[in-house]
């Protein structure tokens, strides 16, 4: 902590990271439910040299399997190799990195919902001894998550109180605080 004219300043990081798979919102086609689950399971099919890799993915409710299209009718000298092994292998880091990238959710019409799939590792650091308080946020992987949600976690106040300190400018960012972020960012926090 150092200590100037304008108070007490204090820095930390905060580092957001995925937990689990997200949840995969698309509409089942046997039972009224919206919400899919995946392990990491991809299935890989052979037509001579050419291949096609989806992400399997169950429904909650009734356990329909549906197929997330990864590659299609790609020449298999085109794939990276350890890619190709990761198919094999079922990797769920494999999984989990596929899932973050937009263009296979946009592909497929599914979104994803991070709701409980992430967490925030935070350096402790005592509000009332710091006047003002510098936050870098870094996103591990790439989670759309409510900006406010995020400095509620990471200072341990509700969302409401959140609104209330943007609102009198005792956190101020150079970026827009509202709405849902995914790219690192910082922001200060002024206590008093």
């Amino acid at each position: 902590m150092q200590e100037d004219s304008f108070g007490v300043r204090a820095t930390t990081q905060w580092l957001v990271r995925p937990t689990d798979f997200p949840i995969i919102r698309r509409r089942c086609r046997t039972c009224p439910s919206t919400r899919y689950r995946t392990h990491g399971r991809f299935r890989v099919n052979a037509n001579h040299k050419l291949l096609d890799v989806w992400l399997l993915a169950l429904c909650v409710r009734c356990g329909e399997t549906v197929k997330l299209t990864v590659l299609e009718r790609v020449h298999v000298r085109c794939i990276e190799p350890t890619m190709l092994d990761g198919f094999h292998d079922n990797a769920p880091a494999l999984a989990a990195k596929l899932l973050a990238d937009p263009a296979l959710a946009h592909r497929n019409d599914v979104v994803l919902d991070w709701t409980g799939a992430w967490t925030l590792q935070t350096t402790p650091v005592e509000l009332p001894k710091a006047d003002i308080l510098h936050v870098s946020v870094h996103f591990a992987q790439r989670i759309p998550i409510r900006v406010t949600a995020l400095i509620a976690t990471g200072l341990r106040l509700s969302r409401a109180e959140v609104a209330k300190h943007l609102a009198a400018g005792r956190i101020s960012a150079e970026r827009k605080l509202t709405g849902r972020c995914a790219q690192d960012f910082s922001f200060v926090f002024r206590w008093r």
